[in-house]
């Protein structure tokens, strides 16, 4: 099998570098490319397009970090938001402490994925016309 067709590591390193910050008792943050689609952040935190969010247990509340995202709720200024943050806008993960963690580089699946939603559907993949109609 070839490296493009695998599954991107991103995911997978995400959740054993997060893993690794809480087992030794560090609070993990994360930086968000923020103009990845799909991102949903509180938009008066952007700056250069990143934000930082603390990932903390004891900081965001329904946290989830699946193969396709994380998605989190956390308050930002006493106002509750939901937060999603797609694996492909996941820049780096590391400790406030010390900084240690990992940055991730653009995988080729990513801009894959990217091209196929950028791209018009061809005619193949284009349902069939409906040959019946409604006449009213």
């Amino acid at each position: 099998m070839e490296y493009e067709q695998m599954l991107p590591r991103r995911p997978y390193l995400f959740r054993a570098i997060y893993d690794w910050i809480l087992d030794n008792q560090l609070t993990p943050y994360i930086l968000v490319n923020t103009t990845v689609p799909g991102v949903q952040v509180p938009r008066q935190f952007i700056q250069n397009n990143q934000i930082v969010l603390n990932i903390a247990p004891h900081s965001v509340g329904q946290y989830l970090a699946n193969n396709d995202q994380i998605e989190f709720n956390a308050r930002f200024s006493g106002v509750s938001e939901h937060i999603i943050v797609p694996m492909e806008a996941l820049v780096s993960i590391y400790t406030r402490e010390n900084g240690m963690g990992m940055g991730f580089h653009d995988e080729p699946q990513y801009e894959m994925q990217r091209e196929k939603s950028s791209n018009p559907t061809t005619q193949t993949d284009k349902k069939p016309a409906n040959p019946f109609r409604v006449i009213k």
